[in-house]
């Protein structure tokens, strides 16, 4: 679904990211790891077409990004809080990027329903605007309005940032739920290696804007990124040292 090729950006003579090839394939949740600087942003930024690359190419379907908006109708994405709109209730958000998906009224109403649980009673009917909620709620809003119009790609940056834990367990479902029963592919970047873990088929390690590791999700993928970040081998569990 989405052909890295020679992808690389500078910023006078440093390069921030260098990414020969990568692949995604339709259906996965890939997950982009790495510490502050490894160039995470970046490369979602390049992907949605919000920074031209230095060097290379992005195509979603074969289409190159940054020369056709074709690729759109399919994609959603939140990055930041910059990616709702502050001045719109979460009601008037909701009701604006439906109406971009082509949902009317009782779309987006039955859509909404799905996500009560999510919303915890705080989002919608509130009567606030998004600039007005807490960090987690606008990071609700922007999640959810991402889900909106069924995109086949969805990129999530720090979609647990913010949020409480019940939150986060409730995101985690959410993802899966719509990877599995409705075959969207997700990328997503995340600071917390559990949640990424848990979520992801597949995960890439970025460093200094390079892949230093690119695995298929196994039982021992947590325990193998913690290694990798902390330099420390996960002791043994008390079944393994039988």
């Amino acid at each position: 679904m989405i052909q890295v090729n020679n992808l690389q950006k500078s910023y006078k003579e440093t390069v921030v990211l260098d990414l020969p090839e990568l692949k995604i394939e339709k259906g996965e949740v890939f997950g982009l790891v790495g510490n502050n600087g490894a160039g995470k942003t970046t490369f979602f930024s390049l992907v949605l077409d919000l920074i031209r690359a230095s060097n290379g190419n992005v195509t979603i379907d074969n289409i190159p990004v940054s020369k056709s908006e074709e690729w759109k109708s399919r994609t959603s994405a939140y990055i930041d809080e910059s990616f709702t709109i502050g001045y719109l209730t979460p009601d008037e958000y909701f009701n604006f990027i439906g109406e971009l998906r082509d949902m009317n009224a009782n779309d987006i109403a039955k859509f909404l329903e799905e996500f009560e649980d999510f919303f915890n009673d705080e989002i919608i009917g509130k009567k606030k605007f998004i600039r007005d909620l807490s960090k987690g709620n606008q990071k609700k809003a922007g999640v959810v309005g991402a889900l909106m119009g069924n995109p086949e790609l969805v990129i999530l940056d720090e979609p647990f940032a913010n949020l409480d834990p019940t939150s986060q367990f409730k995101l985690r479902k959410i993802i899966k739920e719509s990877a599995s029963e409705k075959g969207k592919t997700f990328m997503i970047s995340s600071h917390d290696l559990d949640h990424v873990a848990d979520v992801c088929t597949r995960i890439v390690i970025l460093e200094k804007g390079k892949v230093v590791r690119d695995v298929q999700k196994t039982e021992t993928t947590l325990a193998e990124l913690e290694e990798f970040f902390t330099g420390v081998k996960a002791e043994a569990s008390f079944h393994d040292e039988l």
